[in-house]
């Protein structure tokens, strides 16, 4: 067996093949085979550590492995065709799924779905409450959500297919969210939304299913939607308590149109269900990061959903799953509902978050009772605990000396790091984030660093130091205003006012009230461009609010207790997103070369991890991100916007159109000399008339009764009143053809006045005008109607036109190119090619504008193999006659390729074909870059349509 060199062992795409076991206090030993299911546990009053498995997750992964094995028996045959597309290696997707993401959504279908001689002997414990509750245990950065798009995915497809199976399947899902943070980046469950899970991923293995997902009743709140009303204080009518059914309609609104419901629970350790016989305090809840309050309203909501509309079953996703037993021996246990299980280990042993080092010896004298060093598990050291849990500590009191001591030798590692990203050319510092017992301690952290305690300068810094205030952030949360607080206002706002961003930036953040400001901080921390940019010190009260994912921690510190390895996942899982997802081959345990994450450490002090690396073991410093570009829209080149039409697909019409043959139409001759055009009139009297007193009526003094467009119109009004009857079309467009033809025919040498003095425009439409009946009656006479093809446009109808000024700013590690004539401030080049023609583009003179298409949200819908996919074309060119040109770049091609550009060239027929939007044209380079000067001048030559040069393609239809 090879010995690894770090402790990512393991493929996150396939199945385990070995994990890391603790062989002694400071040493891990290699184990062959998948960890089984379980967790640590640290008894208080033995103060011993002991394993409890989880014999119901290791019977299940059993069974469903065996099920898995023989191909799924018992499930339906959209369930069968979403397991076998999302198993399907051959399937093109920009993300490949995670093992444990396939193993947990496999988990809950084989509970519904499978054959019962698979399921038997195996029953689900419940929480005590009406409706059944199943959870799936994923660590921090194994894909939560995107399990929870599959779960709608197959949960709506299959209620739409069998909508009589009202046990097992529902159209109508509530996702439950902890907060406004969560809930927000939620919204990309949501089937509509432009970065929706559902084609990012290519959830549906056909576009007939990824339609019909769209008729999913989806509803996304946060928690504190479920509290019931208040009673208004000063109201002179009392209406009494919310009637549950006025509850249900409230809470669900649209939603409450539907029974037999299905939850998603997100951060499900919230939606703690108290047992009756259990007594459990606040003050134990809240250490375990759990709001008793909080929990009970939770599940109380969702008690009064179940009522009036019947919930068939709930979804539990949590890293950490656990909640109070009232024991004073084993503080927290795991949901007896957990179906699945990949946890922290797992995910650590895969590469999917970064790895943590912590301190397993050091010169000082070791803890006496554990022999451990007392930086491991800095809160169980007497002085420590004792000092940290005073009642009225005041917050210039100086920290205890062992935690000074931890501080200078983290800060002193932090500083080597800070170093290597400033000569990396990263912009945001690394982070240390602290997390610790209580108010008082984290005053007493934040004015050691604000007020030059700490022993490195570079630490000492009051704005570049955040002590996140749980009570502030609790009412963020809620979207609720906490009580006033001026001097922790200021404290924010000096942070904003000192951050190194732009002026224009700024401004929206200085309007905010506290909760906002402080939302708007901390999510953004390391985060360019933002509020956070430039922390570099956090300091929080238990546990930070689910959704924050900085990924420049690379240093924490655990002030608190700990006292079970659950709790030091919850507390530290924050701050161990990777920055990157490089990999690297590897030869692992079993003798394979596999593609590894590289690993990317954090440094931690006083939290207690059972899988580790030793920090005194040699090894890299935790390495700083990859330099990073921002890239953005730049409202100051409003010139340079390039705009397009978002087309979900396009349509092959059979329309009826009208033709005539005007070779075989014979002249119409219209003679001046039987047409009236004036008369004289003259008073009369016994057949005598008075010459002297003659008035004259001429046409010709009426010029404006005999326009153009009037004389078109009258005429296709008359010859639609003959023809309308067997037209297959509209009336509007049977008008607009015959408009269209009269003004052909007015133009044409059919229509022939023999004289020159009548060639006059003016005494040509009157001509006109009087003979009206004669000419509509002639052009009618030779028009017949034929069927014709058309491609038309079905445009987006929640965001119809796209623009580069809608790009949002984002960031990336890749090499990219300053622009000059585009409104994105860089362009990305993915390959040598596009470095070149990124540049002759800046260089050219028939580009005025162009963009790289990358975060812009263009795309063409193509099918391929039978399903719906994305086509994203590399650049959109703006050229200087006014034709957009959509450029791809090829080095190699392939009959899918093809396949794409066959989609492009019907995309740019239609909407030429539709007007409005300009003149399209696309090409592409192949085999030789340098043919790019040659498009460019054959686009540039006329301001009509231009066929494109880089390749003939058949014509197609897009659909």
């Amino acid at each position: 067996m090879n010995t690894p060199k770090t402790l990512i062992i393991n493929s996150p795409f396939e199945r385990p093949t070995h994990h890391w076991r603790r062989g002694s206090d400071t040493r891990l030993e290699l184990v062959e085979g998948r960890r089984p299911a379980g967790y640590e546990i640290f008894d208080t009053r033995n103060n011993t550590v002991r394993g409890v498995a989880l014999e119901l997750v290791n019977r299940i992964r059993e069974r469903v492995d065996a099920w898995r094995a023989v191909g799924y028996p018992g499930v339906t045959a959209v369930t069968r065709a979403l397991l076998d597309h999302w198993r399907d290696p051959e399937a093109k997707r920009p993300y490949a799924f995670y093992f444990c993401q396939l193993e947990a959504i496999e988990t809950l279908i084989w509970h519904v779905e499978a054959s019962p001689e698979f399921r038997q002997g195996i029953a689900v414990p419940g929480d005590g409450g009406p409706f059944e509750r199943l959870c799936n245990k994923m660590a921090t950065g194994t894909g939560k959500t995107t399990v929870m798009a599959m779960i709608v995915t197959w949960q709506a497809l299959n209620a739409l297919a069998y909508p009589k199976r009202t046990k097992d399947f529902s159209r109508a899902i509530f996702i439950v969210a902890p907060g406004l943070t969560v809930k927000e980046r939620l919204q990309v469950l949501q089937p509509g939304h432009p970065e929706n899970y559902y084609d990012a991923f290519a959830l549906c293995p056909n576009e007939a299913l990824r339609q019909k997902l769209n008729q999913v009743e989806l509803l996304i709140d946060n928690w504190h939607s479920l509290l019931p009303l208040k009673d208004p204080e000063r109201s002179v009518v009392r209406k009494g308590a919310e009637s549950d059914e006025a509850y249900v309609r409230r809470v669900l609104g649209r939603l409450s149109g539907y029974r037999d419901i299905v939850v998603i629970n997100d951060e499900a350790h919230h939606a703690y269900r108290k047992p009756a016989e259990v007594k459990i305090s606040k003050k134990d809840a809240e250490a375990l990061g759990i709001d008793l309050d909080e929990a009970t309203r939770w599940i109380e909501g969702l008690d009064r959903i179940h009522k009036m509309r019947r919930i068939r079953r709930c979804f539990d996703r949590s890293a950490t799953p656990f909640a109070p037993t009232g024991k004073t021996s084993t503080e927290a246990a795991l949901f007896p509902w957990v179906v699945s299980d990949f946890g922290l280990n797992d995910a650590i042993e895969a590469g999917l978050v970064k790895t943590p080092r912590v301190v397993i010896r050091d010169n000082a004298l070791p803890n006496a009772q554990t022999y451990r060093s007392k930086l491991y598990h800095l809160y169980r050291e007497p002085e420590v605990a004792e000092d940290l849990n005073r009642r009225g500590a005041e917050a210039h009191e100086a920290l205890p000396q062992l935690v000074q001591e931890a501080y200078t030798l983290l800060g002193a590692d932090w500083r080597e790091t800070l170093r290597a990203w400033r000569e990396a050319g990263h912009v945001s510092p690394p982070v240390m984030l602290t997390v610790c017992n209580r108010t008082e301690t984290a005053a007493r952290i934040e004015h050691y660093f604000r007020h030059g305690d700490a022993h490195w300068p570079e630490l000492n810094a009051p704005q570049r130091t955040l002590r996140v205030d749980s009570k502030v952030l609790e009412k963020a949360e809620r979207g609720e205003a906490a009580s006033s607080d001026k001097a922790y206002e200021e404290v924010l706002r000096a942070i904003v006012e000192a951050a190194d961003i732009p002026e224009a930036r700024k401004v929206p953040l200085r309007e905010m009230k506290k909760e906002e400001l402080l939302r708007a901080i901390v999510d953004n921390v390391g985060k360019r461009g933002t509020a956070g940019q430039d922390l570099q010190n956090v300091i929080s009260v238990a546990m930070l609010s689910e959704g924050w994912d900085a990924k420049n921690v690379t240093h924490i510190m655990g002030l608190r207790a700990f006292t079970s390895q659950l709790l030091c996942e919850q507390v530290i899982g924050r701050g161990l997103r990777r920055v990157s997802y490089d990999t690297e081959p590897v030869v692992c345990p079993d003798g394979q070369i596999r593609e590894l994450f590289r690993p990317e450490f954090v440094n931690v002090f006083g939290v207690p991890l059972s899988i580790f690396q030793d920090i005194e073991g040699g090894g890299e410093a935790p390495p700083p991100p990859k330099p990073s570009t921002q890239i953005e829209a730049l409202a100051e080149r409003a010139e340079l916007e390039i705009g397009w039409p978002n087309v979900l697909r396009v349509d092959v019409m059979l329309r009826p159109e009208l033709v005539v043959d005007w070779s075989k139409m014979l002249p119409l001759k219209i003679d001046p000399a039987q047409v009236h055009v004036s008369a004289d009139l003259a008073p009369a009297l016994g057949g005598a008339a008075d010459l002297s007193k003659a008035v004259s009526i001429d046409l010709e003094a009426l010029p404006e009764e005999f326009r153009l467009q009037r004389l078109l119109f009258r005429a296709a009004h008359k010859a639609m009143n003959t023809l309308e009857h067997g037209f297959t079309g509209g009336r509007e467009l049977l008008i607009q053809q015959l408009v269209r033809l009269t003004e052909q025919f007015f133009n044409s040498d059919r229509l022939q006045i023999p004289s020159l003095f009548h060639q006059d425009p003016l005494r040509k439409r009157i001509l006109i005008a009087l003979s009206i009946d004669t000419i509509v009656g002639h052009v009618v006479a030779q028009i017949q109607q034929q069927n014709r093809e058309q491609m038309e446009p079905v445009f987006d109808p929640e965001l119809p036109i796209g623009s580069t000024r809608l790009m949002r700013t984002w960031y990336t590690t890749k090499p990219c190119l300053e622009t000059r004539k585009s409104q994105i401030s860089h362009a990305v080049a993915d390959s040598t090619w596009e470095h070149y023609t990124t540049s002759r583009l800046e260089a050219s003179e028939e580009v005025v504008a162009y963009a790289k298409n990358d975060h812009l949200g263009y795309q063409i819908h193509y099918l391929w193999r039978g399903s719906k996919r994305r086509f994203v074309p590399d650049y959109l060119i703006r050229l200087a006659n006014g034709k957009h040109l959509v450029l791809e770049i090829k080095g190699e091609d392939s009959d899918q390729n093809r396949a794409k550009r066959m989609a492009l060239d019907a995309w740019v027929r239609a909407v030429n074909a539709h007007g409005g939007f300009g003149v399209w044209c696309w090409d592409v380079v192949k085999a030789e870059p340098s043919r790019l000067f040659d498009i460019l001048r054959h686009h540039a030559q006329s301001g009509i349509h231009s066929e494109p040069v880089g390749e003939q393609v058949p014509r197609m239809v897009c659909a």
